[in-house]
């Protein structure tokens, strides 16, 4: 019998050599039993602690002097962040000619995506960098994760929607007005962001089941989902099943959509007899091909591997990539070099002027 404070009572006062084998195998059993029950007691109550208190986000670093460095460098690409992807969806959204083009309309989609990526974490990284608490809530912690993975993902999406197009408009000119339709658009563009956000509930709704008792702190400058896996007191498999094969799928399903349709876009050009049209080929590929080798060149290299192989010092190294160098870099990849988004600028600047 177990006693309410999990103490056994069963075979503690009684002679070793009284007993029988039956009666020492029911003792050994009744004390793991005991100590099972006090085991979870233990956890449960540290679950809950950990409910009420939150978390503490130990960041990229815990020395002072690199803190000092690390605020003013953040909070310039954050800024920077901010500035370019408003000025996509400000520049696209008034100029009908670029809206009613699917390539910018996905763009414009995407900068929606990437300044929610950024401010998903950034913020809450800067906040910490001037704090000494460096805490955030056990809810405060989940709702990060959950729109940080929701706008992962339609990253992912929308980058094969773009592939999509390219592949269209290269490959069947003929049938691009159709295949392209306003409607089709529509109909991508809603598919992404709901996909997206119905695979981070599912990640959402398996954490927060877990109980986390071997530590508060996480160490990372974010609620990512493989730091607080490993924070977990109980069965972490359903999770690691969920991220390794959902998980892998929406991140690489799109990717290897995406590396197909370059494939026969490829094979498209080669065939192309002028020189000068198959630069122009190239020319309208080049800035979506940027953008996925850092998108996705950066995620793999965190999420598509077995959680036995993961590494936080990596992991927050290629984290600064894909959380704030990524989403600061894609508007001017998608703007420096790109004859619309130029000519919409100045059209912009011209209807000011007047």
């Amino acid at each position: 019998m177990c006693s309410r404070n999990g103490n056994c009572l069963m075979a503690k006062h009684m002679a070793p050599d009284c007993l029988s084998f039956a009666q020492i195998f029911e003792a050994e059993g009744t004390a793991r039993h005991c100590v099972i029950r006090r085991n979870r007691r233990n956890h449960m109550g540290s679950g809950n602690l950990t409910r009420t208190s939150g978390f503490i986000l130990l960041g990229i670093s815990t020395k002072a002097q690199h803190q000092g460095l690390l605020f003013p460098l953040f909070l310039s690409i954050y800024l920077l962040t901010l500035l370019g992807n408003l000025m996509i969806i400000l520049l696209i959204r008034s100029d009908a000619r670029l809206l009613h083009t699917p390539m910018y309309f996905f763009l414009s989609h995407l900068s929606v995506a990437d300044l929610g990526f950024a401010s998903t974490t950034v913020p809450k990284a800067l906040e910490n960098l001037l704090s000494h608490t460096k805490t955030i809530t056990h809810w405060g912690c989940l709702t990060q994760m959950y729109f940080f993975v929701a706008f992962g993902i339609t990253d992912s999406f929308l980058l094969a929607s773009m592939a999509y197009d390219r592949y269209v408009a290269i490959c069947h000119p003929l049938r691009y007005s159709v295949l392209m339709s306003h409607k089709n658009c529509l109909l991508l563009v809603t598919s992404s962001w709901l996909l997206a956000h119905l695979h981070s509930l599912a990640h959402t709704l398996l954490m927060a089941r877990l109980s986390f008792c071997a530590s508060r702190e996480i160490p990372h400058f974010f609620c990512d989902v493989q730091p607080l896996l490993r924070l977990s007191c109980t069965s972490t498999q359903p999770n690691e099943l969920l991220a390794f094969t959902e998980g892998s799928l929406v991140i690489m399903g799109p990717f290897l959509f995406i590396v197909v349709s370059y494939i026969f876009i490829l094979v498209a050009v080669l065939k192309m007899p002028s020189a000068a049209g198959k630069r122009k080929a190239f020319s309208t590929c080049g800035s979506h091909l940027g953008a996925v080798s850092l998108f996705y060149g950066t995620v793999i290299a965190v999420y598509i591997q077995p959680s036995s192989n993961y590494s936080v010092t990596k992991d927050r190294v290629v984290a600064v990539l894909y959380t704030m160098v990524t989403p600061m870099l894609n508007p001017f990849i998608y703007s420096l070099r790109n004859e619309d988004v130029m000519g919409a600028m100045k059209r912009g600047i011209g209807r000011l002027r007047k």
